[in-house]
């Protein structure tokens, strides 16, 4: 029951996290599985990031972001980061990432996600640059002929509902 008390005190922060940014967190993570290997040094243009790249960006997000809303200094995993380039050691240092923002947003309240300008918008940046990194990943998976994971998963849920 305090639970159930607790979630719905917490609506926003709850439903931002359960709806934003556990589903994009599960299709970058899926984005870094589904991409070969040979595919992480592909750009859709010469001026564009490698889909390594957008994965080593987003790592770096996430742990300046999951810093200011755990109170913590800069981690040593952003700045590592800048030098990965093989999908193996990439798509750790992804889960990693997401590992230290989702242990911060489990705890996160809707009181602490408004405490101070900087809290809200490392808070509302976490799952707004994932979902806009999501969204460029996405381009580099279609043009490399593979079904996004976001795309994948619903075609499956309506599979599952014939």
């Amino acid at each position: 029951m305090a639970s159930a008390a607790l979630h719905a005190e917490n609506n926003i922060t709850t439903a931002a996290r359960e709806r934003y940014f556990d589903v994009v967190r599960a299709s970058i993570e899926g984005s870094a599985e589904v991409m070969p290997a040979e595919k992480y040094s592909f750009r859709l243009t010469p001026g564009q990031r490698t889909f390594a790249e957008w994965l080593v960006h987003s790592i770096e997000r996430n742990y300046r972001d999951c810093a200011v809303l755990r109170g913590e200094p800069t981690q040593p995993g952003e700045k590592q980061a800048a030098s990965l380039k093989e999908k193996a050691e990439v798509s750790k240092a992804l889960k990693d990432s997401f590992d230290y923002c989702a242990a911060v947003l489990q705890t996160m309240d809707d009181q602490k996600a408004a405490a101070s300008p900087r809290v809200s918008y490392a808070y509302l940046h976490v799952i707004v640059h994932s979902n806009e990194i999501y969204g460029n990943l996405v381009g580099y998976l279609r043009s490399s002929g593979i079904v996004p994971p976001s795309t994948a998963s619903r075609a499956e849920e309506k599979g599952k509902k014939k």
